[in-house]
C-alpha cells in the first residue's frame, strides 16, 4: 500500500483516494494520468474496496492497455482487465455468441472496409478515383460511429458541415450498398461489433446480468475521444450504475472528424450529480520553457473547450527556449531540420528520441529525402503497425524455426542475427533507399530487443533457452501491439503522434493554409487545429523547434505567412521566439533542382544528386582502390564509434569521392552528403585516404585536431 501512494503529488493522491462513484480526472499533457488511474485501481483493489477481477479499464490503443496491465502487475494487482472498446466487445461477443446467435456461427470480422466499399461503389455506378475509396470509407465510419443510418446520411452530413469526397446522395447509396454486401457475406465491421454488444446488453437481460456481475467498476482513459456509439456501449455496460472514473483533457480533442466529442467529458459532472472532479496540472514531461509555449498557444482558444482548459505548471529543470525558425522555402526548411537532427545525434541524443511532426502525410517525403541525404536514419510512423509489417512477420517465422535448429550454446543475439539473415538482413549497415532502410531498421530493432531482453534478465543469453523465451516475448508484444524502439528519427503526422513523447521535437510546415489547414473554415474546425498544434508542442520533453517556409519552392514568391497560432513579435512573447536563425537554400538553378555536372540536366534522384551526375551520362572511372580504402576506414571508425557505417559516409558519397578525388576541404565540401559536421570530423581523414594513406594509418577522428 505504501508503494501505491508513494511519489504521488497532492492532486494525484486526491484522485487515487476518491471514493467509488463518478470521478472525473481532468489530466493535462504530461501530468501522469496513467500513473494516477493505475494507482487508483491498485489502491481500491488492495484495500478490498473492489476486487481486481471486477475492474474493466478502457483505453484507445492496445499498447496503452498493455502498459496499464503491466503497471498493475508491478503494483501487485493482477486480474484487472484493460482493453480497447473493440477488444472488450469482441471478447464478450465471442463468449456469448452461442446464446446470441442461437447456434449459428458468429459473423466474420471484417478487418478492412476498402475492398467492400469499392465493390459497393461499382455496384451503384459511382466512380471512386485516387484516395476517394479511403475518404468514402472514413465517411461511412463517421456515420456509423454517430449511429447515423445510410438513408439519413445526406441530412446529417449537411448539418455537421462535413467536407465530402463525393456527392452526399451518391455516398449514401454507396453506404447502403456496403451494408447490404456486408450482410450478404455474413461479416461485421468494427462499428457493428460495438452495436452488436449494445444490442446484446439492451435486448438480452440474461447477458446483461452476467456481464454486469463480472464488471462492476469502470475506468475510461482519453475520455475526450469517445464517440456516441462508444458512449452508448459504456452506458449499457454500466446499466445505471455510477462506479465510473473517466480521464481526459478537452484541449487534446483532435479526432472530431471521426465522431469523437469532448461533450461527454465536459458534461460529466452535470450529468452525474455528486461527481468528484480532480485537475492534474503539474507537467512532469516537458521543461518549463516548452510548457510556457504550450500554455501560450492554448490560451488563445475559444468555445466550450476553452472553459475546461488546464494551465500546465512545469516541474522539470529549465531547458532551451523553443526555437521559431523562418525558412526561405520548404526545401531549405527540410535541409535545416535534417542538419539539426544530425547535430543532435552527434551530440548524443538518440535518433529514436527525435521526431519531425507535420500536419499532413504528404509533407513526409521532403523530410525523408533530406534526412537520407544527411545519412540520418528515420522511420515513418502511422502506416503499418510494426508487428503487421511483412518483414517482421517473416522474421518471427524465421525465429520460430531457428529455435529448433540453432546450437544450444550459441549466443542469443548471434542466433537472432543469423536467423534474420535468412530474410536478407545484414547487421553492417542499412541499404540505401527509404523503404529498404525502413525494412532494415525494423529487423535491427528485433536484434536490439533481444539484447535488451538479455540485459533485463527476461531471456537467457544462449539460443537453447533464450530463443523460445524470446519468441514468446515477441508473441506477447505483438498481441499488445507493443513495438520495440526503432533507432531512427520518427516522421509522423500530428495526429499519429498523440500519446507519444520525444526529447526533441520538430514541428514543421507551420504556415497559414497548412496550420490551420486550408479547409478548416468554421470556428470549431480552426479551434481543433489549434488543439492539434498544442498536442504537438506537448510531445517535446526538452527541445522544441517550430518552423515555417516563406515560399513553397526555391526561388519562388515569398508570400506565405506563418501560422496564426505561432508566437507573435509582441515584447512579452520574445522569450519564446528566436528569429535570429534564418535557414536559406544554397544557390540553385531556377528550376530548383541540382544539375548533372556533365550534361546539366536536372537531378531528381537522391543518389544521382550525391554523385552529381545523371543516369544517362557515363560515369568517370572511379578509383576502385580508393573506394576500398574508404570502405575499410569507414568500417573501422564505425566499429570504434559503435554507429552504423552509413553515418560516417554513405556509399554514394564514397563513390563520388572515388570519382572526383578532391584534394582540398573546399572541393570535398562540394560533394553532397559532406556537410559541415562531416567535414569537420572526417574531412582530413578522407583527404589523407585520397592522397594514398592506408585505412589503418588514418587516425581516429575523435582524436584528431581537425
Amino acid at each position: 500500500m505504501s508503494a501505491v501512494l508513494a511519489g504521488l503529488d497532492e492532486a494525484q493522491t486526491e484522485a487515487v483516494l476518491a471514493p467509488g462513484g463518478p470521478v472525473c480526472v481532468l489530466a493535462g499533457a504530461g501530468t501522469g494520468k496513467t500513473r494516477t488511474i493505475t494507482h487508483r485501481i491498485a489502491y481500491r483493489s488492495l484495500t478490498g474496496e473492489t476486487a481486481a477481477r471486477h475492474v474493466l479499464a478502457i483505453t484507445f490503443t492496445a499498447r496503452a492497455a498493455g502498459e496499464m496491465r503491466g503497471r498493475l502487475i508491478q503494483l501487485g494487482v493482477a486480474g484487472a482487465q484493460a482493453r480497447t472498446f473493440h477488444a472488450a466487445a469482441l471478447r464478450q461477443l465471442r463468449y456469448f455468441a452461442p446464446r446470441l446467435f442461437q447456434g449459428r456461427p458468429m459473423p466474420e470480422l471484417l478487418e478492412s472496409k476498402g475492398r467492400l466499399v469499392s465493390q459497393a461503389a461499382l455496384r451503384e455506378g459511382v466512380r471512386l478515383a485516387g484516395t476517394a475509396v479511403r475518404d468514402v470509407t472514413s465517411e461511412i465510419e463517421w456515420a456509423k460511429a454517430m449511429m447515423i443510418e445510410a438513408s439519413d446520411f445526406p441530412a446529417a452530413a449537411t448539418k455537421a458541415e462535413r467536407e465530402l469526397p463525393i456527392d452526399a446522395a451518391a455516398l449514401s447509396s454507396v453506404y447502403m450498398a456496403y451494408e447490404q454486401l456486408k450482410r450478404r457475406s455474413q461479416r461485421i465491421d468494427f462499428e457493428d461489433l460495438l452495436r452488436a454488444m449494445v444490442w446484446a446488453l439492451e435486448e438480452h437481460p440474461d447477458v446483461a446480468e452476467q456481464i454486469r456481475s463480472q464488471y462492476r467498476h469502470f475506468v475510461v482513459d482519453e475520455y475526450q475521444d469517445v464517440n456516441p456509439l462508444q458512449q452508448r456501449l459504456l452506458e449499457a455496460w454500466l446499466g445505471g450504475r455510477e462506479d465510473l472514473c473517466v480521464v481526459g483533457d478537452a484541449s487534446q480533442t483532435i479526432y472530431s472528424f471521426t465522431g469523437a466529442s469532448a461533450d461527454h467529458l465536459l458534461g460529466f459532472a452535470r450529468q452525474r450529480p455528486g461527481a468528484v472532479v480532480v485537475r492534474l496540472e503539474r507537467d512532469y514531461r516537458s521543461t518549463p520553457q516548452v510548457v510556457q509555449l504550450a500554455n501560450q498557444v492554448i490560451a488563445g482558444a475559444s468555445g466550450q473547450h476553452a472553459a475546461a482548459r488546464l494551465k500546465l505548471v512545469g516541474q522539470r529543470p529549465d531547458g532551451p527556449v523553443p526555437r521559431v525558425v523562418r525558412c526561405e522555402d520548404e526545401t531549405a526548411e527540410a535541409e535545416a531540420v535534417a542538419a539539426r537532427c544530425a547535430e543532435l545525434i552527434t551530440g548524443d541524443t538518440p535518433a529514436s528520441e527525435i521526431a519531425v511532426l507535420f500536419r499532413t502525410n504528404a509533407q513526409s517525403e521532403l523530410y525523408e529525402q533530406a534526412l537520407a541525404e544527411r545519412g540520418v536514419p528515420y522511420v515513418v510512423r502511422g502506416t503499418e503497425r510494426f508487428f503487421e509489417r511483412p518483414e517482421v512477420r517473416e522474421a518471427m517465422i524465421l525465429l520460430r524455426g531457428a529455435a529448433h535448429a540453432a546450437a544450444a550454446d550459441q549466443p542469443l543475439v548471434e542466433a537472432v542475427t543469423d536467423a534474420l539473415s535468412g530474410g536478407g538482413f545484414t547487421p553492417a549497415a542499412p541499404p540505401p533507399g527509404g523503404a529498404a532502410r525502413e525494412r532494415w531498421e525494423a529487423l535491427a530493432a528485433l536484434v536490439r530487443l533481444a539484447s535488451d531482453a538479455i540485459a533485463a534478465g527476461t531471456v537467457a543469453g544462449t539460443a537453447g533457452a533464450g530463443l523460445p523465451a524470446f519468441n514468446d516475448l515477441l508473441a506477447g508484444r505483438a498481441t499488445a501491439q507493443h513495438a520495440p524502439t526503432v533507432e531512427g528519427v520518427t516522421l509522423a503526422s500530428l495526429h499519429a503522434a498523440k500519446g507519444l513523447e520525444w526529447a526533441a521535437v520538430f514541428l514543421v510546415g507551420l504556415t497559414e493554409g497548412t496550420m490551420p489547414i486550408s479547409y478548416a473554415q468554421t470556428t470549431d474546425h480552426i479551434e481543433e487545429e489549434r488543439r492539434l498544434l498544442y498536442v504537438g508542442i506537448t510531445r517535446a520533453k526538452e527541445r522544441l523547434w517550430l518552423s515555417w517556409a516563406a515560399a513553397r519552392q526555391p526561388g519562388g514568391r515569398s508570400g506565405r505567412r506563418p501560422s496564426r497560432f505561432l508566437p507573435t513579435d509582441a515584447p512579452e512573447q520574445k522569450a519564446t521566439r528566436a528569429t535570429s536563425f534564418v535557414a536559406s537554400s544554397p544557390a540553385k538553378p531556377k528550376r530548383g533542382l541540382p544539375t548533372c555536372r556533365l550534361c546539366g540536366v536536372a537531378l531528381f534522384d537522391s543518389t544521382q544528386r550525391k554523385l552529381r551526375r545523371c543516369g544517362g551520362c557515363p560515369p568517370p572511372e572511379p578509383d576502385a582502390e580508393l573506394f576500398e580504402r574508404l570502405r575499410e576506414w569507414r568500417e573501422r571508425i564505425a566499429a570504434e564509434l559503435a554507429v552504423p557505417p552509413y553515418l560516417i559516409l554513405t556509399d554514394a558519397s564514397m563513390t563520388a569521392v572515388a570519382e572526383d578525388q578532391p584534394d582540398s576541404l573546399a572541393e570535398l565540401g562540394e560533394i553532397p552528403g559532406m556537410g559541415p559536421a562531416r567535414l569537420t570530423r572526417y574531412g582530413q581523414a578522407v583527404l589523407a585516404l585520397v592522397a594514398g594513406a592506408l585505412p589503418d594509418s588514418v587516425p581516429d577522428p575523435g582524436n584528431s585536431t581537425a
